[in-house]
């Protein structure tokens, strides 16, 4: 019985798709241009998978219908006068065929063409070029779709230069048939220009209405713009203090041609928690507490609090956000905070406080300066060594990227130089230039290509050994040189024990293949180290191959990296999570 049973279902399926019907449109025409509309325009009847007869009654109709369908399409392109003749072919029980053959005839012309303009905005520049690159002509064929661009072309244009009550008084084409000849009468009435009026705020959240104009991109009396509108909206929203952001123009309410805008905003909690776990090999085992106060004394002032307890490092520091009176990209963070680490090579201990003024400057690239004064103890080697330094200096970065988490393409830029004077409440003169850059490059097949290039170097005036470990170069870890253990790379003392180095170079480049819809392969090659002397030093060496797993919060990365060049080359994991930059 259950044989059986199977055999059925077989026949049944085998059966149904037999019978399955198929039918292809072939449109012919002297006109190219012609076949390519027509096919993309039409719609066929759905046809039954059995009934042979019902489906010849259907394709009849159609094929009576199609003469008529195929005009209503091409008329709009300026061809009144095609002919079109069609016929129904079946090469197989359950294949049907349509050829259309399209004549398309003389193309109707425009012999007759006014467009004026008139009103308050009928001298603009931008207006009167879009005047004169309007996309019909007299002697050119009638088309709809370019007229009604060339409308539409007008109407935005007049609404962003503020022209709010811009309309076609006459809109108008005459078509006369049997001359083969049309005429085109339009006049486009600008109106009044509008302006910018005074803001109205529903709600202002707690916030002071100076620190809100930051993110109002126009001033009271500036040419009114839905553009400069929408901008303030995003500017409001990407603020990172609203639940809600709400900027309305009320045009129906203008006087003497002001515009009004109303801005609502809802607040998020002035409290925030995030608390955080994860792993790395560089990290170890950690765990995060961040903290953020906003809108602190009502004067938009905020503070941040980040608590670290990782492994091999502990953190706690809590800065003080002051944004600029009057630029929107600009603010002052006041930092204090200590931070511990113990790995293999040194352990360290600092306490420090930091003033820094940072300014964007649009287009990706971003400046500060900042007063850095710290106190740092540190145990290299057999050296346990107490430093003091009031460290100045600026720091630049600039970067660009498809996708702030889980980028497919960007750069990325950041320099910082810093130094210190001992005649300046410091216990040593120095300066350092660090550089770290990368780019991440698309290639076809879902494949991509990553650069990473990292360096820099030390000038002092005193003896090395009492530059704390923060000012040290060390290579080695999930960013450095795969292969090698955290900082574990760097000039040695006669002990063999890794110090640190006035100078870094490191790169990288990985080969990632994409598969699935998270997942990726990739292969890579390190190469980097800290040294002391530009005409001696050592690159240490490690390649490798890992998987990715792509989250809304970055990549998942897991490596194994061999060493390579060395005496034994070992193997080792490793694993991180977010950007590899």
């Amino acid at each position: 019985m259950r044989l059986v049973t199977l055999f059925l279902f077989f026949f049944i399926i085998t059966t149904s798709t037999a019978y399955a019907t198929r039918l292809d449109v072939d449109v012919r025409s002297s006109e190219p241009s012609l076949q390519q509309i027509v096919k993309g325009a039409l719609t066929t009847p759905l046809l039954s998978q059995k009934d042979e007869r019902l489906n010849r009654q259907r394709l009849g109709s159609y094929q009576r219908q199609l003469p008529t369908i195929v005009k209503e399409i091409i008329e709009p392109y300026g061809y009144f006068y095609s002919t079109v003749s069609t016929r129904l072919e079946q090469p197989a029980a359950d294949h049907f065929r349509i050829i259309i053959e399209v004549e398309a005839g003389e193309p109707l012309a425009i012999t007759k063409f006014n467009l004026d303009l008139s009103g308050a905005g009928s001298n603009h520049p931008a207006l009167q070029r879009l005047i004169n690159q309007f996309p019909l002509r007299i002697n050119d064929i009638l088309r709809q779709d370019l007229y009604e661009q060339g409308k539409a072309g007008l109407r935005q244009a007049a609404a962003a230069l503020g022209y709010l009550d811009a309309s076609f008084e006459v809109h108008l084409i005459e078509v006369y048939l049997q001359e083969r000849r049309a005429e085109i009468d339009l006049r486009f009435n600008t109106g009044e220009q509008y302006h910018f009026g005074a803001i109205r705020y529903v709600d202002r959240a707690g916030y002071p209405e100076r620190f809100l104009k930051r993110f109002v991109s126009y001033h009271q009396g500036d040419v009114f713009s839905y553009s400069l509108l929408g901008k303030t909206q995003v500017n409001l929203m990407n603020a990172d203090l609203f639940s809600s952001v709400s900027v309305q123009a009320k045009a129906h309410e203008a006087e003497n041609y002001q515009v009004p805008v109303e801005i609502a905003l809802l607040p998020l909690p002035r409290h925030r928690l995030r608390p955080g776990i994860g792993y790395g090999t560089d990290t170890g085992g950690r765990v995060s507490l961040d903290y953020r106060h906003l809108n602190l004394w009502e004067a938009a002032h905020e503070l941040v609090g980040k608590l670290l307890i990782a492994q091999w490092r502990q953190q706690l520091q809590t800065t003080y956000i002051i944004p600029d009176r009057r630029r929107l990209d600009s603010l002052t963070l006041l930092t204090v905070g200590t931070e511990r680490e113990d790995v293999d090579a040194y352990y360290r201990r600092e306490v420090f406080g930091e003033a820094e003024y940072r300014r964007s400057f649009g287009r990706g690239y971003r400046g500060s300066l900042f007063v850095r004064a710290t106190s740092e103890r540190s145990r290299v080697a057999d050296s346990d060594r107490r430093t003091q330094l009031l460290l100045q200096g600026f720091r630049l970065s600039w970067q660009q990227l498809d996708h702030p988490m889980t980028p497919e393409r960007g750069s990325k830029i950041q320099l910082q130089v810093q130094g210190a004077d001992e005649n300046w409440f410091s216990d040593t003169s120095l300066l350092q230039l660090t550089v770290d850059a990368a780019t991440l490059i698309p290639l076809p097949q879902r494949f991509s290509v990553f650069f990473r290039l990292g360096g820099g170097t030390t000038w002092h005036r005193q003896e090395f050994n009492i530059l704390p470990v923060s000012l040290r170069y060390f290579a080695g870890g999930d960013r450095s040189v795969r292969g090698f253990k955290y900082n574990s790379l760097g000039p040695v003392n006669e002990d063999g024990e890794v110090v640190g180095g006035k100078h870094l170079l490191v790169g990288s480049v990985e080969l990632e293949k994409r598969f699935l819809q998270r997942w990726g392969f990739a292969t890579f090659y390190d190469v980097g180290n800290a040294f002391d002397s530009f005409n001696d030093y050592e690159l240490k060496q490690g390649a490798g191959l890992g998987i990715r797993y792509f989250t809304q919060i970055g990549a998942i990365r897991l490596d194994v990296a061999r060493q390579l060049g060395e005496k034994d080359n070992g193997y080792r994991l490793h694993f991180s999570l977010g950007l590899a930059w």
